[in-house]
């Protein structure tokens, strides 16, 4: 439990979901985490139940779409905690619908929140995770589906991140490092709207799990991410890792 002693973690989108579950397996493992979102009320809330359990920690209002907004989140981790060692890249909007009805709006923010953000943290953060870093980008099996109607500006920008893990996999792995992707099915609000409102195809989706569940975000995500930023795990990198009980292939 205290594999992580001594790391410090930002979590973007941490006051719910899969973020949430990864910041309390981080603080579980020994990490301190910067718990950051859009919403300060939700990773306050989230900050509160780690130190319940011990952990520690700080919860900063972070927008993901602004630069500016990323650059004081790291300069404010950087003066809290005194560097970074691991970078969880979670918070992202989605752009759902068919192509005719995405508009470049939502487009576009799916774009900025996703891809861009995720490169614009992983240079700002690239002078502190040299020499012990970890980056863990979250993408989706969406951009796996043999049919991607309704899902192709979602998929598209999960699958650019993906793009740009494998790069920083390369680029960085000399300077020890680690940067991996996992495309993850959990519990999440998100997914709990998304069942609520379409539970025949919902329930056809769970009847392709193997494992005939959805994943908790703490349990089955969470420790899963903590684990990976370990010295157990030392030698995976550039990895588009599934996170689904077993339905999909990650080419």
């Amino acid at each position: 439990m205290s594999k992580l002693k001594d790391k410090v973690a930002i979590v973007t989108g941490a006051g719910q979901g899969v973020g949430q579950g990864i910041a309390f397996a981080l603080a579980d493992a020994g990490a301190s985490v910067v718990l950051s979102g859009r919403t300060l009320a939700k990773v306050e809330n989230s900050l509160e139940e780690i130190q319940r359990r011990g952990g520690t920690g700080i919860a900063l209002e972070c927008d993901v779409n602004e630069l500016a907004s990323l650059q004081a989140l790291v300069e404010q981790t950087v003066k809290s905690f005194g560097g970074v060692h691991i970078l969880v890249n979670n918070a992202q909007e989605v752009p759902l619908g068919s192509l005719h009805d995405v508009t470049d709006e939502a487009f576009t923010r799916g774009f900025t929140s996703g891809p861009l953000a995720t490169h614009r943290l992983m240079k700002l953060c690239y002078p502190y995770l040299k020499g012990d870093g970890n980056i863990i980008n979250l993408a989706s099996m969406a951009g796996r589906r043999w049919d991607m109607a309704n899902y192709g500006a979602y998929a598209a920008v999960k699958e650019a991140i993906r793009c740009l893990t494998r790069a920083a996999a390369c680029e960085w792995g000399a300077d020890n490092i680690r940067t991996n992707v996992i495309l993850p099915h959990a519990m999440s609000p998100g997914m709990q709207w998304w069942i609520d409102n379409n539970p025949e195809e919902a329930a056809e989706f769970v009847e392709t799990l193997p494992m005939r569940r959805v994943g908790d975000c703490e349990k089955d995500i969470g420790r899963f991410v903590a684990m990976l930023c370990t010295e157990d795990c030392g030698y995976v990198n550039g990895q588009s890792i599934s996170l689904d009980g077993g339905q999909g292939l990650v080419g």
